[in-house]
């Protein structure tokens, strides 16, 4: 076995057998940090580990030299391969002289117990698109020979896991390039633990009572803390709910309900917060650059003393220049050259695969041509705008509302955006081309264990029981392209919760508007072209449900085809005659969305169902249901007519709404934020106080919920507030939404979201039952 390597000993050119995780600590310790000790077992030992298993039978003995390949669309095939790789690991031994040289290392520590945290080192010429580090958990066992050994089996066994399996292989990564680090440390019951994220001028502080791993696992909302990193001024603070904790019992980490009381009080004092502030002040942060580091509070000696349990540094990288930033509406980071498009230029056929599209807004007729960009950057532009509700259907990062950036970037410029932070840096050409940081040896490229929730951020996660519990709130989805539903296929959704018709019917309309087509006399042509669309989805899902919106033609700007006159385009906001209200003055573009619905009704496709959007009144509700009777599709038992709670005055005629025939109501987060707090945001960035966890907005939601409830109609949210903050998950599922529907991204982690408020709810329960 290689030698363990040290915390404190760990230099730069042990990293590609360390990682990043160790590496960071190491620089942490270095810069006169508390951290607490530890050692890492380098990533040869597990390669030669897997050289000892000699057996011709054993599927893991030739992964070290081979390329493992599976059908990613068969998941028993998948389950069946990573049982049996992760059993003949199990099963192995561990030469003896490697525990004891492990065994000896842990000997001096005062702990009776051990925490095993694996970290990645992989190819730095894989595009991983996203945090990878959710993949693997932390173990933690007691010290002994028998366990340590058994407990490092189960963290190198984690490796070859049926969702870790599926993502070597949807990234091109050959089980011969993977790399894994375990840093051993000891772990003691804590007194709090949690985040902290700062820059130059501002602290961001998340914590909770006890060990993080509730915080890690998403399993309770954390304190937050917001402080003057000048002044240590605490300038916010919010209390969380913090129902469960963790603690070390006998060998393994047991879960525990927080009392009320506790549960009401902050996690951290006054001094806790100017202890963990004052650490940042130890290195310069510059500007537009976050640090970041995971503490947990230990008593030593009579005092409470932070500890860095993991850290990321500023890192110096001479070749990124940050020449402007926007809002980021879509995740994810992407190094590609850009096509710039300026304002003066009204047509473009087609686009270089893989470049940046950078643009002052995304038209419809250029919405096709999306799908092989790798990220769009535009001057205008906010979350619900349709290129940042593409990007994010597509998965590809998005940047909007960036001043000036067709004028500051240019054709052929090579840049690295940032979708979740909004910024835009400039690459100068490094030794391949791409940017360099300082802390990475050429050749590798580390992911570390920062954000164990990220792995929920990929599509490809593989429906297995264990990995997704049982929960009674519906999960549904919003799309609106037909190339989406390979990506979702294998998901655990209930349907689609809104299919975007705006998006949807761009690439059918040829550039053109509804009404043009029907002005040239091609109206039956049209109604096929939409059918034919629909059924691409109805298929799919069948016999799943699908909520179809129907067209609302001046929803956040979107047209059906270009605007040539930008004031007006932009003076529209976020009314003009949208929605139903449309219908009324003129109704045959809607008459052919219901003639192609009711084909798929004549088909046999009977799992199609209508929104009507942006309804303002019960008399355009009443209008448009005589046009839908007309139709027929109302002949149809299992057809469902909603209306989008979104226009504020749903809150006062819900009752009317359904004694007219409304069978379901789909809250809109977006316009009814926008609408009750006197914003738009297509226009000015979103502030921390006025989005949809405004107390106004969620009693809103709160008042919809029940009333639904009270009238015995369903009742589902579809817009980005649970994508865009999970937290109010919990509110939702508590005052007993029937559903919930975000973009594809989003789905594993809201899954698991739903699954966590649903057992707090059981949890709460039981702990009433025993007062």
């Amino acid at each position: 076995m290689d030698k363990l390597y040290w915390l404190e000993e760990i230099e730069l050119q042990d990293y590609a057998k360390v990682g990043d995780k160790a590496l960071n600590l190491s620089k942490a310790i270095q810069r006169g940090y508390p951290v607490i000790p530890g050692f890492v077992v380098g990533v040869g030992v597990l390669r030669e580990f897997l050289e000892t298993l000699s057996s011709s039978e054993a599927l893991v003995a030739d992964l070290p030299h081979s390329s493992l390949r599976l059908d990613v669309g068969n998941w028993r095939q998948l389950q069946q391969v990573a049982r049996s790789l992760r059993q003949e690991i199990i099963a192995a031994t561990i030469p003896q002289n490697w525990l004891d040289q492990i065994l000896a290392a842990v000997e001096d520590w005062d702990s009776k117990h051990l925490i095993f945290r694996p970290t990645f080192v992989l190819p730095t010429k894989i595009n991983f698109g996203k945090n990878i580090s959710g993949l693997l958990e932390s173990q933690v066992c007691l010290r002994d020979r028998t366990l340590i050994e058994t407990t490092l089996k189960q963290v190198w066994s984690q490796l070859f896991r049926a969702r870790s399996l599926l993502y070597w292989q949807r990234l091109g990564i050959d089980m011969s390039q993977i790399n894994l680090a375990v840093l051993v440390q000891p772990i003691e019951n804590a007194i709090a633990s949690g985040s902290l994220v700062a820059n130059s001028e501002i602290c961001e502080i998340h914590g909770t009572f006890g060990l993080g791993f509730p915080l890690n696992y998403g399993e309770i909302i954390p304190d937050y803390y917001k402080v003057s990193c000048r002044d240590g001024i605490i300038l916010e603070r919010q209390l969380g709910k913090k129902i469960l904790g963790y603690q070390l019992d006998y060998n393994s980490l047991s879960p525990y309900l927080i009392n009320q009381e506790l549960n009401h009080q902050f996690s951290l004092s006054n001094d806790d917060c100017q202890q963990l502030v004052s650490l940042t002040k130890k290195i310069p942060i510059p500007d537009h650059t976050n640090f970041r580091f995971d503490w947990t509070i230990l008593q030593h000696r009579g005092k409470d003393i932070v500890y860095l349990t993991q850290a990321l540094f500023p890192q110096t990288a001479a070749n990124l220049h940050l020449i402007c930033q926007g809002l980021g509406v879509a995740r994810g980071v992407v190094t590609a050259p850009v096509h710039v498009i300026t304002r003066h230029q009204e047509t473009i056929s087609e686009l270089t695969p893989g470049v940046i599209l950078v643009a002052t807004v995304i038209v419809p007729e250029w919405l096709p041509l999306l799908h092989s960009c790798s990220g769009i950057i535009t001057e205008r532009g906010g979350f619900t705008s349709h290129a940042a509700i593409l990007a994010r259907e597509l998965g590809i990062p998005a940047v909007v509302n960036v001043s000036g950036a067709t004028n500051i970037i240019h054709s052929g410029d090579r840049l690295l955006i940032n979708g979740d932070s909004g910024e835009i840096f400039s690459i100068k050409k490094g030794s391949h081309g791409e940017p360099s940081m300082e802390r990475l040896e050429p050749g590798v490229h580390s992911i570390s264990e920062l954000d164990v929730a990220d792995l929920a951020r990929d599509n490809s996660v593989v429906p297995l029981g264990n990995v997704y519990p049982t929960i009674a709130t519906k999960l549904f989805v919003n799309l609106s392209q037909p190339s989406s539903l390979k990506t979702i296929e294998n998901l655990p959704i209930d349907g689609v919760g809104l299919l975007r018709s705006e998006l949807m019917t761009v690439g059918l309309l040829e550039g053109k508007s509804p009404q043009s087509w029907l002005d040239e006399g091609r109206e039956r042509e049209l109604i096929e072209r939409w059918y034919q669309q629909l059924l691409l989805f109805v298929k799919a899902f069948a016999p799943r449900p699908i909520f179809y919106r129907s067209l609302d033609l001046q929803s956040n700007g979107i047209q059906l085809t270009r605007s040539h006159d930008e004031s007006q385009h932009s003076n529209q906001g976020i009314l003009g005659e949208r929605g139903t209200l449309g219908y009324l003055q003129n109704s045959a573009v809607f008459e052919v969305e219901l003639a192609a619905l009711g084909k798929l009704q004549q088909n046999g496709y009977h799992n199609i169902n209508l929104i009507l959007p942006f309804v303002r009144s019960v008399e355009e509700f009443r209008f448009c249901r005589r046009r839908i009777e007309q139709a027929g599709l109302m002949d149809v038992s299992q057809f469902q007519l909603w209306i989008m709670a979104e226009v504020p005055s749903v809150l006062f005629l819900l009752s009317e709404y359904v004694k007219a025939g409304v069978q379901g109501i789909a809250i809109g987060s977006n316009d009814l934020t926008q609408l009750l707090l006197g914003i738009d945001r297509e226009k000015s960035k979103p502030t921390r106080t006025l989005d949809e966890r405004h107390p106004a907005v969620m009693n809103a939601i709160a008042q919809l919920i029940q009333m639904a409830q009270n009238e015995n109609i369903p009742c589902s949210i579809c817009g980005q507030a649970p994508s865009l903050y999970p937290e109010i998950i919990d509110s939702l599922v508590r005052w007993g939404i029937t559903s919930i529907s975000v973009e594809p991204n989003s789905i594993p982690q809201t899954y698991h979201a739903i699954a966590r408020a649903e057992q707090r709810i059981i949890l709460n329960a039981a702990r009433r039952q025993m007062m």
